[in-house]
């Protein structure tokens, strides 16, 4: 017996749960936590229009990195799939394939990257020395892109392969490194903006390094190995890693229009106010698509074992945390946000903080259906019902808000936009009560023929 089938088909769905779950979430807030920190040493080292360069330009990063996390969700998917079904040499081909496939697709995106960073940050509108600022840290990025955008990728063929411990301990080192590169080049060493983003690459590169070891050593189910996949199977994989794409795609076009928005109505004050709440915010999120992320190989190893009840055992759990992390993110966000800004702003920000202690005020109430989306998206992936998943995300990143973007500021100016995400969140969890209806329906319908 492998280590995937003692894990996903033996153990108690608590013990599971945990295993899962809480190795990825504590990565993942430790390294959205190394983000914040990013922001915080920009902020207070660098001030406030490095702040704002910072803000605009993350969308742009973020668009990079979800091409790789394309292949990555999608051969998950496909790669527990055929563990569950004792297909070992198969899943370790798609292993091979796609990996080598995120590297080809991250050194086109590094080379696009590079060339076109300013053009991309004055298409927004920004000043020019906001844009000069984000165009040296974007760069750095794009340098380092085919080392660094595989690292988020592996950290999925790790999971299946039953070792999220080890992906833990490589994000926590990197991250906790990260910290002290940008305390030296930015507090110590007194360099600029394009120190941050290399505090940054240089531990994710290192990350990949240590992630890949285990695969190297070959003592895992996934291995390098010869040999190809159809083109109808790499079809299905972005198909299945579609609703991911288009939904971190939507996000962070998103936030372009946000910052578009932010920087008419309130300028670079605006945005860097923004930034601050999107900074506390990582860490909610951080945890909530570890949870939901973790679970996936399991989840889609028993759809494929045919393990039914456990699906559901393990779907329970997710709803539960979910709900209580989102709890507590609401309560921080709502009562605490006089202590947060005071970790990324100085005494003279008057403007800026009054601005991000309002947005954290409204933003908060986004919590109040986030986890539901995150837990539904992640499950309808996990069970390769990839339409389903697509809808609620796209809604979610894009759909929804940019049709609460065109009434809420009407409504009530500045106020509006930071009530944006909350609304998209409240519309997307209406249509996921709507999509799970008809599939469970769909279910009992199919059920009551196949006893006919």
């Amino acid at each position: 017996m492998n280590l995937s089938t003692q894990l996903f088909a033996t153990m108690s769905p608590n013990r599971l749960f945990l295993r899962c779950a809480l190795p990825s979430m504590i990565a993942m807030a430790v390294s959205s936590l190394y983000t914040v920190a990013d922001g915080i040493f920009v902020g207070r080292f660098l001030g406030e229009e490095a702040l704002a360069a910072v803000n605009l330009v993350m969308p742009f990063l973020l668009i990079s990195f979800v091409f790789p996390d394309l292949i990555a969700v999608g051969s998950s998917v496909q790669i527990a799939l055929r563990l569950g079904e004792k297909k070992e040499e198969e899943a370790s081909r798609i292993f091979t394939v796609c990996s080598l496939l995120i590297v080809v697709l991250s050194c086109l995106i590094g080379l696009a990257g590079f060339l076109g960073a300013e053009a991309m940050l004055q298409i927004l509108g920004a000043d020019a020395a906001v844009a000069a600022l984000g165009a040296e840290y974007l760069r750095v990025y794009a340098l380092f892109a085919p080392f660094i955008m595989v690292f988020y990728a592996v950290d999925n063929y790790l999971r299946i392969c039953g070792r999220p411990r080890y992906s833990m301990v490589v994000t926590v080192i990197t991250s906790l490194l990260n910290v002290v590169l940008d305390y030296l080049f930015l507090g110590v060493f007194g360099w600029g903006i394009a120190a941050a983003a290399l505090a940054s690459c240089l531990c994710l590169t290192l990350g990949t390094v240590l992630n890949y070891v285990p695969f190297l050593r070959g003592k895992l189910p996934l291995r390098f190995v010869r040999g190809g996949i159809s083109l109808r199977l790499l079809g299905n994989i972005f198909y299945n890693g579609s609703s991911e794409f288009f939904s971190n795609i939507a996000g962070s076009v998103l936030m372009v229009v946000l910052n578009g928005v932010l920087l008419r109505m309130g300028g670079s004050a605006a945005v860097a106010a923004f930034s601050i709440v999107l900074y506390v915010d990582s860490v909610a999120n951080s945890l909530l698509f570890g949870m939901s992320d973790s679970l996936q190989g399991a989840v889609s190893y028993c759809c494929g074992a045919g393990l039914r009840q456990r699906i559901f055992a393990l779907e329970k759990r997710v709803f539960l945390v979910g709900a209580l992390v989102a709890a507590l993110a609401f309560l921080l966000m709502r009562f605490g946000g006089e202590a947060l800004l005071s970790l990324f702003l100085g005494h003279n920000s008057e403007v800026v903080g009054a601005l991000a202690l309002r947005a954290m005020e409204l933003f908060s109430l986004t919590y109040l259906t986030c986890w539901f989306n995150v837990a539904i998206s992640a499950f309808f992936t996990a069970v390769n019902r990839p339409g389903a998943s697509l809808i609620l995300s796209f809604g979610n990143a894009l759909v929804f808000p940019l049709l609460a973007l065109a009434v809420l500021p009407r409504l009530w100016g500045i106020d509006g936009v930071w009530l944006t995400p909350a609304c998209g969140d409240l519309l997307t969890a209406v249509a996921a009560v709507v999509l799970l209806l008809y599939f469970w329906r769909r279910k009992e319908r199919k059920t009551a023929l196949e006893e006919v």
